[in-house]
């Protein structure tokens, strides 16, 4: 209860020396004094506690136990930034070549298949469905995603250079920002289709007709946009402190927002609004609309026509779990100073293996999807 009590007592003393900055210009930036005051709240919870500064509870946030944000006045003559340092995936001049290739070749095995699959979507007249005109949208936004990060991290590796632009940066943000709040949105409306088709199948078409289908991607548009205004809002406003070392080998949106000086109140707001939108509430539909299929597929009497409901919505499943599962791992490891193996093992499966697994995934467990890709492929030869 003793350090519950040092907490509120430097809740009150932030407060009030936040006042006091407010009212005197030559203070510290109220971002100084929040990271000062949690510095010393962190260290006396280290001594009462007797928790190692490395401990996992600690590192989370040990960048604050660093925080080096300028004063007003040195903000004032502090220009922004000309470019960041990007990390590499190992430090092995040997291993440069392997990385090289083997990115390579993920990269167009992901280009590759996602095209097949818009191909085999436009080119047979039996897919033209909503369930596949969402596939075929998020196979776009797939090969999007993945060429936001690859064709810059192939570039790096091959000029021996980490160095990435501010503008180039924000821009790599930006896309990388928009193509993955369209991937969790895309999949979060294919489950309220899975959801339509299976509990009001009498009232699917007319339910899910395109102006619906259009205008659900559109809203997915739209919300990535309004993911980038809400992160340049904080990461275009302030300047940036001295460090520009990314611990990432992409600008990661939040490592970005991370170095920026702005108060740590507004940092958090932004994160806690963008987990609430882009994860909290499309995880909760998702589950919401699996919880009425299940429900409507178990009132099923034979175990085939429960089998045949069920095996429409496998792959979807599968993609939802490897995408959500690679980037909560993403997501918590950004929250670290130090950028460590396991969490470039994580940002590698979400940004590079995901895409590249979701064609396979639904051409493997698809009849329709295998069976449009054979007939392209027949046309192809003849």
């Amino acid at each position: 209860m003793s350090w519950l009590m040092s907490a509120f007592l430097i809740l009150i003393i932030t407060s009030t020396n936040l006042l006091k900055c407010s009212q005197n210009k030559g203070n510290l930036c109220p971002s100084t004094l929040f990271c000062e005051h949690f510095k010393r709240f962190v260290l006396v919870i280290i001594r009462m506690r007797k928790v190692d500064i490395n401990h996992d509870i600690v590192m989370p946030y040990s960048w604050l136990l660093n925080a080096s944000c300028p004063t007003r006045i040195e903000a004032q003559n502090l220009s922004r930034v000309s470019e960041f340092y990007l990390m590499e995936l190992s430090e092995d001049p040997d291993l440069q070549p392997i990385l090289f290739g083997l990115l390579l070749s993920m990269y167009l095995v992901t280009v590759l298949g996602n095209l097949l699959i818009i191909l085999a979507v436009s080119s047979d007249p039996h897919l033209h469905i909503p369930m596949y005109f969402f596939l075929s949208n998020l196979s776009l936004v797939d090969i999007g995603f993945i060429s936001t990060t690859i064709p810059k991290m192939l570039v790096n590796m091959q000029t021996h250079s980490r160095a990435i632009s501010y503008v180039g940066c924000l821009t790599q943000m930006s896309f990388f920002l928009i193509f993955g709040s369209m991937d969790a949105l895309l999949l979060t409306v294919m489950a309220y289709d899975r959801f339509v088709a299976i509990c009001q199948p009498l009232h699917y078409h007319v339910i899910m007709n395109p102006r619906l289908c259009g205008l659900l991607v559109l809203v997915s548009f739209f919300f990535g946009l309004l993911e980038i205004q809400m992160h340049n809002l904080v990461v275009l406003q302030f300047p940036y402190s001295k460090s520009v070392e990314i611990a990432n080998f992409f600008c990661d949106p939040a490592q970005v927002l991370g170095l920026s000086c702005s108060d740590s109140l507004t940092k958090n707001i932004i994160m806690c609004l963008v987990g609430a939108i882009y994860g909290l509430f499309p995880i909760s539909g998702i589950f919401f609309s699996y919880y009425k299929v299940v429900s409507s597929i178990l009132r099923i009497p034979s175990s085939g026509g429960r089998y045949k409901a069920f095996s429409t919505c496998g792959s979807h499943l599968a993609v939802v779990g490897l995408f959500y599962g690679t980037g909560s791992g993403v997501y918590f490891s950004s929250e670290e100073s130090s950028f460590t193996r396991k969490g470039a093992v994580a940002s590698v499966m979400f940004t590079v293996v995901t895409p590249m697994l979701n064609p396979f995934i639904y051409s493997l467990n698809n009849r329709d999807i295998r069976v449009a890709l054979k007939r392209l492929h027949s046309r192809r030869t003849v």
